[in-house]
């Protein structure tokens, strides 16, 4: 199989039913918003860092996705570097809050909110590799 056909094979991320759970519930609360909007930006002391947030709805050139019943948007330059990522709630003595498990990052900081990618692969590339590229 060629690494595009595995990378078109790969779900852009998926959510966890915790995580869903949590999003819906905080959704709630709000107004006027209907997805939950999921990028990078750069930054962080790891490279990238991770935004979540809630949205009336997607823009031109957002991919869009329904994953346990959240409607999620991810921008087009965010999609390469979080397809095949997982968002999950933890909520444990030691951490409460939102993860990101994403094999396309081969390091991330000490609290998870921020990651770095393999310098040496396109963009268009990242993701679907398949050999479980996290460090």
């Amino acid at each position: 199989m060629e690494i595009k056909e595995r990378i078109e094979a790969t779900p852009l991320l998926s959510v966890t039913p915790a995580a869903a759970a949590k999003i819906q519930q905080l959704m709630a609360e709000e107004t006027d918003v209907s997805v939950l909007r999921v990028a990078i930006q750069g930054g962080g002391c790891s490279g990238f860092q991770y935004g979540l947030g809630f949205d009336r709805g997607a823009v031109e050139g957002d991919h869009e996705l329904e994953a346990e019943g959240v409607q999620v948007v991810v921008d087009p330059f965010s999609a390469p570097y979080l397809r095949g990522a997982e968002i999950d709630f933890v909520d444990s003595i030691d951490q409460s809050g939102f993860a990101i498990n994403n094999p396309n990052a081969v390091s991330s900081c000490g609290c998870g909110h921020s990651f770095q990618v393999d310098e040496e692969t396109p963009a268009d590339q990242v993701g679907g590799c398949g050999s479980g590229c996290s460090a």
